[in-house]
This record gives C-alpha cells, structure tokens and sequence, in this order.
C-alpha cells in the first residue's frame, strides 16, 4: 500500500506516492529524476548517499522516504542557483576536489551542513565533520583545500 507524502525539494514542493519501505534515496533518484546522490556502500558508512534533511546530512540509504514526509530536503542539484554554482560546487572544480566524481555530492552537501554550522573551521573540524564521505579516489586534499578556502572566503 502506498502513502503520498510530500517534501519540500530544492526549494520546491513535491507529492510523491511512495510504498513505505522505499528509502529516500530510491524515491529521490528514481521518482523525482535527482540523480546526483549515489548508493555506494548500502550500509551508512561511505557518504555517497548523502542528502540534507532540515539542513542536516543523512545517509539517504538508510532513510525511509516516508519519514522526510514534511521535511527539507537539499540534493546536490539544489546546490546551484540557476546557472550559478553554489561556492563550494567552484571550489571543488578550482582546487581538483573531484577525479571520478561518484563521492562528490555527499561531500559537498556534508561540507554545505557543515559550514552552514560553523562558517570557519579548523583543519580537524573539518576532518572530523567529514569522516563519514569516503572518496576512493583519494582526493581528499583537494577536497580539504577546496572547504578550506570557501571557509576563508
């Protein structure tokens, strides 16, 4: 049996008839086209799943889509403003914060939460807010020197 539920995504309210097991990150991916998260690990440890909840970063993997019933949720897509990338989304391109690009959402929007938290972290703040993404690419510091500077900006 299916339960509509809606959420606001990007900014924008949605509608969405979902069975209640389906997570959020199926029903983002899947029903509302967002395909920016990943599923990596399907267990709540690599980040590529990542999405924001009120703000909050959530391992959309082990969300079900029924508890965001009345919530904010921030994929990566809503990052930008129109043709504008978001600081962070330039930050990643300036400093090669990327190579593959499947961990890059979930650390740009577990950075987002981050600094919309503490605008000016340290090094370890920084490293501690990040360890659940896992970029198997091993861009971490150009990941670091990418937070790091919009942090300074």
């Amino acid at each position: 049996m299916k339960k509509a539920i809606t959420m606001e995504v990007n900014g924008a309210s949605c509608q969405v008839e979902v069975e209640p097991w389906r997570t959020l990150l199926e029903v983002v991916r899947e029903e509302l086209d967002l395909t920016g998260a990943k599923l990596g690990c399907d267990i709540q440890v690599c980040g590529a799943c990542t999405l924001l909840v009120d703000g909050k970063p959530v391992s959309a993997c082990s969300v079900l889509a029924v508890d965001a019933d009345g919530h904010r949720v921030t994929t990566v897509e809503g990052l930008a403003d129109g043709d504008r990338l978001h600081p962070l989304q330039e930050a990643f391109m300036k400093h090669g914060a990327l190579q593959c690009g499947y961990c890059t959402s979930g650390f740009l929007l577990t950075a987002k939460a981050m600094l919309d938290e503490n605008p000016r972290p340290d090094d370890e703040q920084i490293k501690s807010y990040m360890g659940g993404s896992f970029c198997r690419c091993g861009c971490y510091q150009e990941i670091m020197q990418a937070i790091r500077s919009v942090a300074q900006a």
